[in-house]
Parts: structure tokens; C-alpha cells; sequence
């Protein structure tokens, strides 16, 4: 009877984290070994406003979790003490606020992790958190669209300026 009650509560933990890695746009695996409760604290506090969080899971239910979901590759990342990031909608931002905050408290370590899908190392997950927010990045697109635009009526208006140029000059003669 009570190996039934744990089974079950392990299938509920199971099908959670499903839920939260279905949903998720990133997820880092971590060790959040020598990291006290009130750094946690201070970490989950930043990562909810962003609508992310950091939750604490043993191994094998997030190796379950990730095979019902399709992904392989990770279980390299998942031993000893594993805290896991969820982020729901931007990857950058929880995933930069992770990095910074495990170098801000020089302990724990990033061990690996998905990105919108594709497993990411601890190398990609650095080279990422270096990245300019999204809103930026749209930014430079935009403008890197909209500078040839400018050249093509810059071009343009000097052939039409060169024609009214012309026309004056022929209405000046005549008169």
C-alpha cells in the first residue's frame, strides 16, 4: 500500500515536470551544491519576475520526464545534486540571470541544458547568456533593414531632384 502512494507520487512528479519541459523555452540543468537558501531565495525571487523558475528535482524523475518528452542527450548532465531552470518565455533573459548570479556567488556550476528545443553544453550556454536581450537584437534587424531603404529613396530623390533642376533651368531660358 505504501509503495503505491510513493509510485503514484512519483508519476505525479513525473508528469509535472513533463508539463514544465513541454512548456518551457529553456531549461539548464545545474549543481546547486554549497548554494544556501537564502541565495536560492534570492535567485528564484529575480527568476519569477522574468516567468521562469528554479526548481530542485531528483535525477531519475527528470531523466524520466525528458525521455517521455522526446529528448535524449542530457543524462550526461544529471548527476548529484541537480537544480533544473525553467523559462517560459524569453530563453535569454533566465538564462543570463542564471549565469551571472552563479558567477555573482562563485558557487554551484551550469552543467547543460535545452534551448528551444536543442540540447545545449555548458560552452553554448556562456556564448548564449553573452547575447543582447530580444528586444535589441529585433532592433539591429529592423535597422539593418531599413538602412538600405534609406539609399534606394536617397538615390531616388536625387534623380527626381536633378530633373526639377533641369525643368527650372529650361523655365529660367524661356522666360
Amino acid at each position: 500500500m505504501a509503495n503505491a502512494k510513493v509510485l503514484a507520487k512519483k508519476q505525479e512528479a513525473v508528469s509535472q515536470l513533463q508539463e514544465k519541459i513541454s512548456a518551457a523555452k529553456v531549461l539548464i540543468i545545474s549543481d546547486y551544491r554549497k548554494v544556501n537558501v537564502k541565495e536560492m531565495t534570492a535567485l528564484r525571487r529575480k527568476l519569477v519576475k522574468e516567468k521562469s523558475e528554479l526548481k530542485i528535482v531528483k535525477n531519475t524523475l527528470l531523466k524520466r520526464a525528458l525521455a517521455a518528452c522526446g529528448y535524449t542527450g542530457l543524462d550526461q548532465h544529471l548527476s548529484g545534486p541537480t537544480a533544473v531552470l525553467f523559462g517560459y518565455e524569453d530563453p535569454i533573459v533566465p538564462l543570463k540571470l542564471l549565469v551571472e548570479y552563479v558567477e555573482e556567488i562563485e558557487k554551484g556550476e551550469l552543467r547543460g541544458g535545452l534551448v528551444e528545443g536543442i540540447v545545449v553544453d555548458q560552452k553554448e550556454i556562456a556564448a548564449l547568456s553573452k547575447l543582447p536581450p530580444k528586444e535589441i537584437l529585433i532592433a539591429k534587424v529592423i535597422g539593418g533593414f531599413k538602412s538600405p531603404l534609406y539609399g534606394l529613396v536617397n538615390v531616388l530623390q536625387g534623380n527626381i531632384r536633378k530633373l526639377v533642376y533641369a525643368l527650372n533651368a529650361i523655365r529660367e531660358k524661356k522666360s
